[in-house]
């Protein structure tokens, strides 16, 4: 594995950057590069909340996140890098995002339900010599129904409740399911 982070499992990791070590062979990368310019949920940091009526052309940046469309345009490039890479077998994943329109749409929306996980979370696969997932233990997630009769996956649920502080949700947002894995 390859992480600017530590593992969390037994095993060889390489903890640094990804692109010192992408030309040193490999025959299969399966990459999960950061979503988090790339999420929809966060659009509304890209510009300036009193330019709503104005072209996009002329918006400015939103004052919290000024360098928010750069990050973008940055983690583009980190993913085209990767999907790019002279390795024969590539899987990259991220949830539906607008690497959709920014890069291409991808090769298949799986579930993590489709593999026993008892959770729902729309993952996108772009794949390079690779065939599609096939589902092997199709479950039907736990759900939780609000007040007002909207449903949501249990798992998103309890991922909703976490603090955003300190990065717990998205630490918890960005798991990798096992029957997947």
């Amino acid at each position: 594995s390859c992480d600017i982070l530590p593992t969390e499992s037994e095993g060889l990791h390489y903890q640094g950057d990804v692109l010192d070590i992408l030309e040193d062979g490999w025959d299969l990368m399966i990459g999960h590069p950061p979503c988090t310019y790339f999420a929809v949920s966060g659009n509304a940091w890209f510009y300036h909340p009193d330019d709503k009526h104005l072209p996009k052309e002329e918006k400015r940046p939103h004052p919290k996140h000024p360098n928010r469309r750069q990050y973008r345009e940055e983690a583009l490039e980190f993913f085209k890098a990767l999907y790019n890479a002279d390795i024969k077998y590539i899987a990259l994943e991220n949830p539906v995002s607008t690497l959709s329109s920014l890069f291409r749409k991808p090769n298949q929306v799986i579930q993590p339900y489709w593999f026993g996980d008892d959770a729902e979370k729309k993952t996108c696969l772009w794949l390079k010599n690779l065939p599609l997932v096939e589902k092997t233990n199709v479950i039907e997630p736990t759900r939780v129904t609000t007040g007002n009769g909207t449903t949501y996956s249990k798992w998103w649920w309890d991922t909703c409740l976490l603090p955003t502080k300190g990065g717990v949700r998205a630490h918890a947002r960005n798991k990798t399911f096992p029957g997947l894995a």
